[in-house]
């Protein structure tokens, strides 16, 4: 008998026996108060908990790892480990009820429901509490199909399950043996299980019919839960269907369930600009409600989706402390089987290995959950940027943690600890003022007592391609290498010649720092101090009573070829230098890499790159070849033996031979002396454009339509019925556009817009420029009918709003923002270009309304 089939046997031995099924918890682990407040019966305190969604078990997660042959129960114990070492302590997620019921709503006692057992016991090993959503009413395919199931969702749908009779009482048998069910792990029911704080009913509930309907619904879904023995909180999402808010607050539910995506969600690639405005705040729009207020408040999924920066975490984490939420979990953590090519959730990206600086801000904002004041305001943004012993800087691309005891930082900074003496706990990615690292993977650095520490060290994550384009298991969107680097520690606790040994599995590195200064490998270490040798007491030692002592986890490289990724700007500066900037993957160190550019007059220029990193090569083409037109250029990796690749398109072949056939070239815009800046180029810009309508439908939205002559494109603004308060427009991000002219910027006097409207009389047009500290200077203009270039003075811009784009979710969250203080107007510091339209005259009725934008520029 296989080890699997034993397993499901126990589990079914378990069950039909009625292992403690019923067992009533005299005392539930948790419990609301009167107030609304989520809290531990042991000592009543408040509960705080912060962590993530993970789907492993279930659908696609399921699927993709095993499609790697890979022991899923391992995946697992590595997914946990990380999770651990990020300081998750909480864990959610929709069960695939579709996988484990059939129509009838009995639960299939099956390897997905094992699995989840599983999880469910390695999770509480690392001392993570746990919040079940038994009902998704998903299908299990996205990003492939779903398959039928035959189960009461597959057959019912997310709207048949919420009014229909029949559906209703499979969702009742169903919720009474999922918790009846025995866990063969933990050889408890959920019911039972003091781990398993709390419930949501279902997942995201899209309600119809009756508002009766809506309320009976939830009052006998939580009945058949609570016939089960169960006597813990139940949760119900009232922001999905805010319609129906008024009817879910008046059922008999302990609290409510809220989500925040707050740039949107499956942007297609990679979102950038100053977000910070967009988690400002969280405002409820059901204060008016009077039985939403004394109910407990949990998110149960956010994220700061399409983002690979690592400056958001803390402050969202800040804005649900303020907003009174007690448990929040992210959505999804990635599992390290798959996560090198971001498939499971093509929007969503966290992961440990593979987004080391993400994983850093997410730990800090853990810290950040737990440590600061419940309903205490900072202020607005900027000025809440810094808050208790906490940063988030978008400038920087980081945010930081600094206490007496614990010192975390998600990218390089100048900052050292508060008070070194007391330190025990550090994280970070990059350098600090204690530690100078090269590398691109996270480290950790734990004091075990006075003069030892345990050093871990992840390997290097080199993103490749954009991980939010359209994902395939074939593509490897963060490529991982492990190298030996140089790390420097000054702490005054170990000296600068204490002795590094590593002690996870096949780590045999020993060696002495000298100055504080080492060469490290991936790996767990022991570092201890000069004359101190470490005893045995610390084989069972764990640090924050979750992570061992000589615990490893980290991804080998998933590929061995050589890769070379290289974005060039859109535009340069003529008569400047310009530096070029490549990151190449998998090169012997004896291979050479060069930079050929093609002149217009003249041989081809033949630069050797410089490496810099183990993966960093740049190269400055001169002054003299950076003429007007456009620069081209590509890239020639000589790995020797006549084996050369030459990139864009890694082609294979040497193009100094006369029958080299490639003509692949990166190509850059030489601007011409005093040459403008096209800030909105619409048939270049359309991938990037965040546009916003107040009825975004078939009819409303934003076109990309022919222009005046061959190639031109112009981009449409459509709204057929328009009110006189209510604004269209697009935001699109520009900074990367302005970097490369700084050196000109100053000069810069003037926006100018082409454009005109396309029906009605006239229209009222708002060029905005928004600056990294996310404090918007606009101007307004009129249009009409004929498509005419108008010219604004940079002087005429005055302070104002911006809109928060992309949209966040939910939908009842702030349009605008504005800045709790104006530092003055910098063309240099113009990060995002806004541009909304409105009706001129005023009006009672709405009104359809069409604005032809052709260009927007920067202009002498």
């Amino acid at each position: 008998m296989s080890f699997l089939l034993k397993i499901i046997l126990n589990c079914t031995i378990l069950l039909s026996i009625g292992f403690i099924a019923t067992a009533q918890i005299k005392t539930p682990p948790t419990y609301v108060d009167a107030k609304g407040v989520f809290r531990w019966s042991k000592d009543k305190s408040p509960i705080y908990l912060f962590g993530v969604n993970y789907t492993i078990p279930f659908a696609y997660g399921y699927r993709s790892v095993k499609s790697l042959n890979l022991n899923i129960e391992k995946e697992i114990d590595k997914d946990v480990y990380h999770l651990a070492r990020m300081g998750v302590d909480a864990f959610r997620v929709h069960v695939w009820d579709t996988e484990i019921s059939d129509s009838l709503g009995n639960l299939k006692e099956n390897e997905h429901l094992r699995l989840f057992d599983y999880l469910v016991s390695k999770l509480e090993e690392r001392n993570m509490r746990i919040i079940i959503t038994p009902i998704a009413f998903w299908g299990n395919g996205y990003p492939e199909k779903d398959e039928h199931t035959g189960s009461f969702s597959d057959k019912y749908g997310k709207n048949g399950a919420l009014v229909n009779e029949k559906a209703f009482k499979a969702q009742e048998r169903y919720l009474q043996q999922f918790f009846k069910h025995v866990n063969c792990y933990t050889k408890k029911t959920y019911t039972a299980d003091d781990f398993v704080i709390a419930t949501e009913i279902n997942n995201e509930p899209h309600h119809s019919g009756p508002k009766l309907r809506a309320t009976e619904y939830i009052n006998r879904m939580k009945a058949a839960i609570n016939s089960t023995g169960w006597n813990k909180p139940v949760f119900y999402n009232i922001s999905e269907s805010p319609w129906y808010a008024d009817a879910v607050a008046k059922s008999k539910a302990d609290g409510f369930s809220f989500q925040w995506y707050p740039i949107g969600l499956v942007a297609g690639h990679e979102q950038k600009g100053n977000f910070l405005p967009n988690i400002d705040k969280y405002t409820f729009p059901f204060d008016t409600i009077p039985e939403f207020k004394n109910k407990a408040r949990i998110i149960y999924e956010f994220d700061a989706a399409d983002l690979l920066q690592s400056y958001l975490y803390p402050a969202v984490a800040r804005s649900f402390k303020q907003a009174g939420f007690q448990w929040v979990t992210q959505f999804a953590y990635d599992p390290l089987a798959t996560a090198y090519g971001n498939t499971e959730y093509q929007t969503h990206y966290l992961n440990l290995a593979y987004t080391p600086a993400k994983a850093i801000s997410f730990l800090i904002a853990n810290r950040a959950f737990h440590m600061l004041p419940a309903g205490k305001s900072y202020g607005g943004y900027p000025a809440d940027s810094v808050f208790e012993a906490y940063q988030v800087s978008y400038k920087q691309g980081m945010s930081q943690m600094n206490t007496a005891k614990e010192f975390y930082y998600s990218g390089t900074t100048a900052t050292g600890p508060v008070y070194g003496k007391k330190l025990a706990h550090i994280a970070g990615v990059g350098s600090s003022g204690i530690i100078k690292y090269d590398g691109y993977g996270a480290y950790f650095l734990d004091k075990l007592e006075s003069g030892i520490w345990r050093l871990e060290v992840m390997p290097d994550a080199i993103v490749m391609r954009d991980p939010f384009e359209r994902p395939s298991p074939l593509r490897e969107a963060v490529h991982i290498e492990w190298h030996t680097q140089f790390m420097q520690i000054k702490l005054e606790d170990i000296g600068d010649t204490f002795q590094i040994k590593g002690i996870n599995t096949g780590n045999t590195n020993l060696t002495t720092a000298n100055g504080g200064r080492f060469l490290v490998s991936p790996g767990t270490y022991i570092i201890t101090k000069k004359g101190i040798s470490l005893g045995k007491q610390f084989n069972t030692a764990k640090i924050n009573n979750t992570i061992g002592l000589y615990e490893f986890v980290a991804p080998q490289p998933l590929s061995h070829e050589t890769n070379l990724t290289h974005t060039p700007p859109a535009e340069i500066t003529a008569g400047k230098p310009y530096t070029v900037n490549v990151k190449v993957i998998n090169l012997d160190s004896t291979a050479k890499v060069s930079l050929h550019v093609n002149q217009y007059i003249g041989r081809p220029l033949s630069i050797e790159m410089k490496k810099v990193t183990p993966y960093d090569y740049t190269a400055i083409i001169p002054a003299t070849a950076v003429v007007t037109g456009h620069l081209q250029y590509h890239i020639i990796v000589d790995k020797g033996s006549g084996n050369y690749i030459v990139y864009p398109g890694a082609h294979q072949g040497d193009p100094q031979k006369w029958d080299y056939l490639n003509n692949d070239y990166w190509k850059t815009y030489i601007a011409a002396a005093k040459g403008y800046i096209t800030l909105f180029n619409p048939l270049t810009d359309q991938a990037a454009v965040n546009p916003y309508f107040p009825n975004y439908n078939r009819n409303a939205g934003l076109r990309w339509v022919s222009g005046y002559g061959t190639g031109n494109i112009i981009s449409r603004m459509v709204a057929p019925a328009l009110g006189n308060d209510e604004v269209m427009g697009l935001q699109l991000y520009i900074g990367d556009k302005l970097k490369s002219r700084l050196t000109e910027i100053s000069g810069f006097t003037k926006l100018v817009i082409r454009a005109r409207v396309t029906n009605g009389d006239s229209a009222k047009i708002r060029l905005a420029l928004t600056q990294t500290d996310a404090s918007c200077y606009a101007a307004y203009t009129h249009l009409n009918a004929e498509c005419k270039t108008i010219e604004i003075p940079l002087s005429q811009l005055k302070p104002d709003s911006s809109l928060i784009l992309p949209r966040p979710y939910p939908g009842f969250l702030p349009l605008w923002f504005k800045v709790s203080s104006f530092m003055g107007f910098k063309i240099a510091d113009a990060d995002k270009l806004e541009i909304t339209a409105s009706h001129l005259a005023m009006g009672t009725d709405k009104k359809p309304l069409t604005v032809d934008i052709e260009s927007v520029s920067l202009q002498y």
